[in-house]
């Protein structure tokens, strides 16, 4: 009983996390390749390494949640679609959008949601790669989709 309470309000501190402080906003650009994206610099507080290609990743303070930003090139000059085609991405895809210069796609991997997006520019793809805990996913909403509509790329 005692994990059971503990577990409910660690759950509520971490989603209140989230959506009750006021969230700050920078603008985070890659310099190698122009990729630049709003980043909640109060909720991804540390650096977490960085990806394949240019970019950088980040996570909340208590690791529930991260964020990479990458520029990777896009060595044969392919489509979103056949370029998604080519990552072999998961058959139960709970989201899925494809257009000539992005993709975007979102599921869920065990108590996570994950969520893609990549535009496509010249021969280069510009991605944002969210993973959050699945219970938090209606305080993420507005978040992941400043994130997303801000991704640029030259």
């Amino acid at each position: 009983m005692k994990s059971t309470v503990a577990l409910a309000l660690a759950l509520v501190a971490s989603t209140a996390t989230v959506s009750a402080q006021p969230v700050r906003w920078t603008r985070y650009t890659i310099p190698q390749s122009g990729t630049s994206v709003d980043l909640p610099t109060s909720i991804f507080t540390e650096a977490a390494g960085r990806p394949d290609g240019y970019g950088q990743r980040f996570r909340t303070a208590d690791g529930r949640a991260d964020l990479t930003i990458q520029t990777v090139p896009n060595t044969g000059h392919d489509s979103p679609a056949s370029f998604l085609a080519k990552k072999d991405p998961p058959s139960r895809i709970q989201y899925k959008r494809v257009t000539p210069r992005f993709f975007v796609v979102s599921s869920y991997k065990g108590d996570k949601v994950w969520y893609d997006r990549c535009n496509f520019s010249g021969r280069l793809v510009h991605c944002v790669l969210i993973n959050y805990p699945a219970e938090e996913e209606h305080d993420w909403d507005d978040i992941v989709t400043r994130i997303s509509l801000s991704l640029t790329g030259r």
